[in-house]
């Protein structure tokens, strides 16, 4: 088993469920939120969320050491993220708390069909150049997968040139503030050894219309990379053998969020067992459909002794 490292946000995430008001219409909006109006809703659940918290229980729960680096606050919402990070047997000795910032939240308005609308006021999760990756010399760790740091290239900079140094790999699955200074990631992926994006945010770092000819590009940065494409699934060139995949399985969304970190982190869960690349894509793409159906982007995780099956997946020659 390998020691990870997840490093990324930490949030409470608060969901609000209703089957009438939160109905979408054509055009992708709700039908019945309107301005000035009381709404009843059905059900309200609470769970952790982030991506860094979610990739580190999957890892936990396939038997990796798995530990977490974030910011949250001393508040009752941070006390349920180190709660759910105990159970999960994931170390949290390297959360750092910020004194000036509560806990990150996500409201999550969910529609029957999976999607939701997401409201998210960041807080501490976001205060990045509160971490230090000089405890990476303490961990040293044999991954880090790195989710977002909110457009803070040089913490980031500082984290991937301390991890090579100590000899870790990196997988990296970057957000929009990172695509937005396109320079500064490009300097950056010479250190990563498994990049993860859409094809949206593969659009952003490379030119091409079809995934192929998107995979093909980011080959020219990375030794191995993964496009997922939602429903029409992914992706996946590691420089020797490039794969086509389609779902898992087709199954009902109940909720759409965690779904790309549980693709990539269960990749990784499988890949760092020096599972085949195929297999660990398999185990991925089984990861997240799992995860969809559930709500919550945890509940569904699956672990190393999972059953799976066979699913659509061609080489590309």
């Amino acid at each position: 088993m390998a020691r990870i490292v997840s490093i990324g946000a930490a949030l409470q995430d608060v969901y609000l469920i209703d089957h009438d008001d939160f109905g979408t219409n054509s055009r992708g909006f709700f039908n019945r939120l309107e301005l000035g109006t009381k709404v009843d809703i059905d059900k309200i659940q609470f769970s952790t969320g982030g991506g860094a918290t979610n990739a580190a229980t999957t890892f936990a729960r396939n038997g990796h050491e798995s530990i977490f680096m974030g910011c949250i606050a001393q508040d009752p919402a941070g006390e349920a993220i180190i709660n759910a990070l105990d159970d999960e047997g994931i170390d949290s000795s390297y959360v750092t708390y910020s004194a000036g910032a509560h806990t990150g939240y996500s409201v999550l308005l969910l529609a029957p069909n999976g999607e939701r609308t997401i409201l998210t006021c960041r807080g501490a999760s976001a205060k990045f150049d509160l971490l230090n990756p000089d405890d990476l010399d303490t961990i040293y760790p044999d991954w880090l997968y790195v989710t977002t740091f909110r457009g803070n290239m040089d913490m980031l900079d500082q984290f991937f040139t301390k991890a090579k140094t100590l000899g870790a790999k990196i997988m990296f699955n970057p957000g929009n503030l990172e695509l937005a200074h396109q320079r500064k990631l490009l300097g950056l992926l010479p250190d990563v050894d498994i990049l993860l994006v859409n094809r949206s945010e593969a659009k952003q770092i490379v030119q091409g219309s079809t995934l192929q000819e998107l995979i093909m590009r980011l080959k020219n940065y990375v030794p191995a990379a993964i496009i997922t494409d939602g429903n029409q699934g992914a992706i996946a060139n590691n420089g020797t053998e490039v794969y086509r995949l389609g779902l898992y399985e087709d199954v009902p969304v109940k909720d759409a969020t965690g779904a790309g970190d549980a693709f990539g982190s269960g990749f990784l869960a499988a890949y760092a067992r020096d599972k085949s690349f195929k297999d660990s894509l398999i185990f991925g793409s089984a990861n997240s459909t799992s995860v969809v159906r559930k709500i919550g982007s945890k509940d569904g995780i699956i672990s190393q002794n999972t059953k799976l099956h066979t699913m659509p997946i061609q080489e590309i020659r």
